[in-house]
């Protein structure tokens, strides 16, 4: 067993303090063997090359595959091609714009996705109409997409930084052995020499990494490669290379992993560490190399994707590096070269000497589409770009391109909002897009005038408001992930409240995250469904009494997680009222008594939406809060009694579309980046949400 295995988590961290990076992988050391500049630029500084069609394409394969054999290991289920199908093409939808590589075979977004779509429409049917290739030899489905972070021994050696590998398959075979499967994705099979020997460096990592990470010995590796081009000979499409797993092999191939291992780890631990770019290196682009190396002679540590616990290291690299150039040459030059350099990289507008404006209007421009970047604002989470369109331009064609702006602008993706927006008495198109956040919006006392809720602000410096005096904007729907800002929005809302003099703010708050406002004067708090439904139920009947003596409260009910709250109380038979009756007498004189229902209670869901759509006239205003966005959830009932909608991030554009009737929250940064929609404002606007802890 690895000597570092015994560590305890202060000595692993300042172990690994001591490396520009934090693990090993079969990759990384393939990366450095072949190109110690490209393993730099990927491993070291976070720059990843983007992915063409076609990797992409792999890349939803294996996540098919993935669902495919989970399904098979738990039931026995075998999903069929149009499942597969649905679960590739939603991963290639789901892909950032920015991760997309252009080439001059996919020169838009839109052609690329189409290239993507048609690989793995190849590969799944490949790997259907072969099915035996995998099928035909599983006893037992042992592993599916196993994840290990494990220190290895290798060649005898304690390596002192976990091996990080991700393991497709790990199956029982017919005939008794236990064996790891890769997937791959090819344009052509790869020669059997060439896989005995990179296939058997990677094998042994497998190996080494599962058996540690399970304590399960490992008999043979596969490797299955699928050829998305047709064989005219009508040869199978799947070619399963098998290496057998005994001592003398294990011994071979940890020999030859070693040398490359240990060179690289040497160099990850000297931050001076010079590392050279290989001309003959086919697999990069080597104006990207280029253009990387001219970086990071003259840039700053931010421009580069550091995790933080390597900061310090990369600062001082960096600062080497610039002090030894910048002796010996020009910035100037530098700088030229680095903008010559990045000409060769076709169709990646991120690389280019351009602002952000001009990249705007050159990509539409490429399309045809003629603009004029009018305005620009700086936001918390967002820059938005008002766009002046040329006459003669269809609107719709800008929507249309919206990942190819957002590939140039090099963000997963953009928003356009669906109307124009008008500033300064003139129409604009709106472009909005993620930026690096540089300040918070905090929690402003003096942003609440008199019982307009402050929710944020927009890009304009305008204050967004949930207006509690305005009858038709009575009750306000929270949407969101997790981490997208809902419950700081929620703690936001109950200061303003508070401030504002309202009576009494109740909050239903099942995951307790609110228990610290209990002990407010003007606060009640109800964690236990019971409680929930049972104050929920007094709210009802308060209501129906403000309303027969015409009177009205300035009371705010606050619902966490509301479908959660629905989801587990009391339904159906549960809700039955029985009581002892007296049905007559017996002989002697005594009562005769049965268990008898004698009414039913209302569920909670019933409770809310009576006090949804008749508490509003009396002074009851509602704030209720959920992570689902399904239409299970938000029904077309909840989104009318409901007519303020915010939406935080949401996973997919669907959610979105269930909570706004469009698109746009699956774009947003999160941390309190928010849309609303609201009788108060003409179109949805987006806005940056107060902190408050």
């Amino acid at each position: 067993m690895s000597i570092y295995k015994s560590y305890s988590p202060e000595k692993m961290e300042e172990l690994l303090s001591n490396f520009l990076i934090s693990s090993w992988s079969y990759s990384k050391v393939a990366q450095f063997a072949r190109n110690e500049k490209a393993f730099e630029m990927s491993y070291i500084y976070g720059i990843k090359s983007k992915s063409s069609a076609t990797t992409i394409a792999g890349q939803a394969y294996h996540d098919a595959l993935k669902n495919f054999f989970r399904e098979l290991k738990k039931d026995g289920t075998q999903l069929e091609l149009p499942e597969l199908q649905k679960i590739a093409y939603d991963f290639i939808e789901d892909q950032p714009a920015n991760y997309w590589k252009l080439q001059k075979t996919t020169p838009t977004m839109v052609e690329a996705k189409q290239k993507a779509t048609d690989d793995v429409n190849a590969f799944l049917n490949n790997f259907y109409g072969e099915l035996g290739t995998y099928i035909d030899y599983i006893d037992e489905v042992i592993d599916v997409e196993l994840y290990c972070d494990e220190f290895l021994t290798i060649n005898g050696v304690d390596i002192p930084m976990p091996c990080h590998l991700q393991i497709d398959l790990v199956v029982k075979t017919t005939y008794g052995a236990i064996a790891v499967l890769d997937h791959k994705t090819k344009r052509s099979f790869t020669d059997q020499d060439e896989l005995k020997l990179s296939g058997g460096i990677q094998a042994i990592t497998y190996v080494k990494g599962y058996e540690s990470k399970t304590g399960i010995n490992v008999d043979e590796v596969w490797f299955i490669e699928n050829k998305v081009s047709k064989n005219k000979d009508r040869s199978p499409q799947l070619n399963a290379f098998k290496i057998k797993i005994n001592k003398d092999i294990r011994r071979l191939y940890e020999a030859i992993l070693y040398e490359p291992l240990k060179r690289m780890v040497e160099a990850v631990s000297d931050p001076d560490y010079c590392y050279i770019i290989n001309e003959s290196d086919n697999f990069v682009d080597k104006a990207e190399i280029y253009e990387f190396w001219a970086k990071t002679m003259i840039a700053e540590v931010e421009e580069f994707n550091i995790v933080p616990e390597k900061r310090n290291l990369i600062v001082r690299r960096l600062r080497k590096i610039r002090d030894a150039s910048l002796a010996t040459i020009n910035p100037k030059i530098i700088r030229d070269f680095q903008k010559n350099a990045a000409e060769f990289i076709q169709y990646d507008l991120s690389n280019k000497n351009m602002t952000s404006q001009e990249k705007i209007e050159h990509i539409l421009r490429s399309f045809g589409i003629l603009v004029q970047v009018a305005h620009k604002f700086d936001g918390y989470s967002c820059n938005t770009f008002l766009l002046e369109i040329s006459a003669g331009v269809k609107i719709s064609s800008i929507h249309g391109h919206k990942l190819d702006i957002a590939n140039a602008l090099d963000v997963p993706t953009v928003r356009i909002p669906n109307e124009l927006l008008v500033h300064e008495e003139k129409a604009y198109l709106a472009v909005e897009f993620l930026k690096k956040r540089e300040k918070n919006l905090f929690f402003d006392p003096s942003a609440l005038v008199g019982r307009k809720i402050p929710i944020g602000k927009d890009n304009f410096d305008n204050t967004i408001v949930w207006d509690l005096d305005n009858q038709s904007t009575p009750h306000v729907l929270i949407c969101g992930a997790t981490g997208s800002g809902k419950s700081v929005c929620i703690r936001a809302t109950i200061e303003y409240a508070l401030q504002s003099g309202i009576d009494e703010v109740i909050i239903f708050d099942p995951k307790y995250e609110f228990l610290a406002y209990d002990k407010h004067p003007k606060v009640s708090v109800y964690n236990e469904i019971i409680a929930i439904e049972e104050e929920m139920a007094n709210l009802v009947k308060a209501m129906n009494t403000l309303v027969k003596q015409g009177r009205k409260t300035r009371t705010l009910v606050i619902t966490d997680e509301f479908a959660d709250a629905v989801s587990a109380s009391r339904k159906g038979p549960e809700l039955k009222i029985y009581e002892d009756v007296m049905v007559g007498m017996y002989a002697n004189g005594a009562p005769k008594v049965k268990r008898e229902c004698t009414g039913e209670l209302k569920s909670l869901e019933e409770n809310q939406k009576i006090l949804l759509q008749k508490g509003r006239s009396v002074g009851f205003r509602i704030m209720s809060a959920t992570q689902r966005a399904s239409v299970k959830v938000i029904t077309g009932d909840a989104k009318v009694n409901f007519p303020v909608q915010i939406c935080f991030r949401v996973p997919k554009e669907t959610d979105s579309r269930v909570v706004l009737d469009e698109p746009g929250a699956e774009s947003l940064a999160g941390a309190g980046d928010g849309l609303m929609k609201s009788p108060e404002y003409k179109s949805i606007v987006r806005f940056q949400g107060f902190y408050k802890d």
